[in-house]
């Protein structure tokens, strides 16, 4: 039996959370929210807990200053991401003892002893020292990483995933500060670990990161090779890193023929399909075939196939700052942003009006530790790369005509109809309620704007943002 994810969860629709207002104040709202047809699936069980989107949570940590200067001078020398402890404290209930790390790729490319813990990307981790320590069943917490104010295209983005019916993460808004400092808003997100992966699929599975310094080459059955290339996220204690390379093996050595016929052996055809399509339709640029090389392969021990699973939408709808001017709303690059060493612009690229690149900025030459694969008569793909599982599917006109379809049927399931547009007004209304001390009107305005015109013209901003600014992987080095 092939395992599909789950679909009985997302976030709290604005008529759960009215709903749940009117009854802590007594009111009847004259119905019952949780049969309320309005309401997306996951209100029920996300309302009143941690990941209740229609609240803006409170994240504080308190770190100490030697550790934190210790933690960046280790990223600085090293490239490694070492973890501290530190006491967090969530809507108010304090956690101590919890493990906390820098979490991202590029976005980290600034860091240096000057750094804001304000502003950086962080893993939560409340049961990395305490077995067993969590909240409302959630342990992981990731601290995103976005060039705009709001974090509304991720947000959005991650609704419309899980509407699509593929696996994805609870996000919800927090005010985050660090050792009682100012108040920031920051996208909060479910990080995929052993319960997430329960939690989205109905067998049992494993669980492999995809490295940003890697791809999808096969490089032989010994998994040493493997070791900068992905990383076993769940059931770590045993790794088995044999399914994977069995799968990049067929991907990469199959003849055609073999490829076509035996592909669903490998690989939930159906769900990539989608997969390609949504990511196309919100102008992700920094999916699996971009230069982050983002994304999870789940092996489902049942059936021996695969699933891709998404991960990191902050360049989703145009990324470096929305439809309107590429990096940022003004054309300017995002504070403390440094494209990688030796990028130069390549020929032909045109910028969009008003913005300014760095001298010597290319978007697309590949950063090094990356490689660049080329579809299958030699184009290059996408910015930074591709990615020989995409190629191949997309050269197979059977395949091809299923990512065809998927692209006609979620344009007219999420945009068409409207449902996107109410994602965001939703989470606009969120914002605009509870959090405009951190945003104000006239930004919040303009970025969902600026959305909103990617949801008029599906897939309109695949083009706008030029590269990667965020990825995770482990704790092995700067490629986590």
């Amino acid at each position: 039996m092939r395992s599909r994810p789950r679909t009985t969860r997302t976030r709290a629709s604005l008529a759960t959370a009215v709903a749940t207002t009117l009854m802590l104040t007594g009111c009847s709202s004259g119905g019952d929210a949780a049969t309320d047809e309005t309401s997306r699936s996951a209100g029920a069980s996300t309302s009143g807990s941690v990941y209740d989107a229609s609240i803006v949570h409170t994240f504080a940590l308190e770190i100490e200053d030697d550790d934190f200067d210790q933690m960046i001078a280790a990223y600085e020398d090293t490239g490694e991401k070492e973890w501290i402890t530190a006491t967090v404290t969530i809507d108010g209930e304090t956690f101590e003892d919890v493990g906390l790390r820098l979490k991202g790729n590029s976005s980290l490319m600034s860091v240096s002893s000057d750094a804001e813990p304000t502003d950086l990307p962080w893993l939560i981790d409340l049961g990395k020292y305490v077995d067993g320590q969590d909240l409302d069943g959630y342990s992981e917490f990731v601290v995103r990483s976005n060039t705009t104010e709001s974090a509304l295209n991720e947000a959005v983005a991650l609704d419309l995933l899980e509407q699509a019916g593929l696996a994805s993460e609870h996000a919800v808004a927090s005010r985050f500060s660090v050792n009682g400092g100012e108040e920031k808003l920051r996208l909060v997100v479910q990080n995929l670990d052993g319960d997430w992966d329960e939690e989205n699929f109905d067998t049992e599975g494993v669980l492999y990161k995809a490295e940003s310094g890697g791809d999808y080459s096969y490089r032989g059955d010994d998994p040493s090779a493997y070791e900068d290339v992905f990383d076993q996220e769940t059931d770590s204690d045993e790794e088995n890193l044999e399914p994977l390379i069995e799968f990049l093996d067929f991907i990469n050595n199959s003849d055609d023929a073999t490829f076509a016929d035996e592909l669903g052996d490998h690989l939930d055809v159906e769900a990539f399909a989608t997969y390609l399509a949504f990511e196309d339709l919100i102008g992700n640029t920094d999916d699996i075939d971009g230069p982050g090389n983002n994304s999870y392969l789940r092996y489902d021990e049942e059936s021996g196939s695969f699933t891709v699973v998404a991960w990191d939408h902050n360049l989703a709808f145009g990324g470096f700052g929305m439809m309107g001017g590429g990096p940022g709303r003004d054309g300017e690059m995002p504070e403390g942003f440094e494209p990688p060493e030796g990028m130069e612009r390549p020929e032909g690229f045109e910028p969009p009006e008003g913005m300014e690149l760095p001298e010597g900025f290319d978007p697309g030459e590949v950063p090094e530790g990356f490689e660049r694969h080329g579809d299958r008569d030699g184009a290059p793909g996408r910015f930074g790369g591709s990615n020989i599982l995409v190629e191949r599917f997309k050269a197979d006109e059977d395949f091809n005509a299923r990512y065809e379809q998927a692209l006609a049927d979620l344009e007219e399931q999420l945009f068409t109809s409207g449902a996107a547009q109410e994602v965001l007004d939703e989470w606009v209304a969120v914002l605009s309620d509870q959090a405009g001390d951190l945003i104000d009107a006239e930004t919040l305005d303009a970025e969902a704007a600026d959305i909103e015109a990617a949801l008029e013209d599906p897939g309109s901003a695949q083009s706008s943002a030029p590269g990667d600014t965020d990825d995770d992987a482990d704790d092995k080095g700067r490629n986590s």
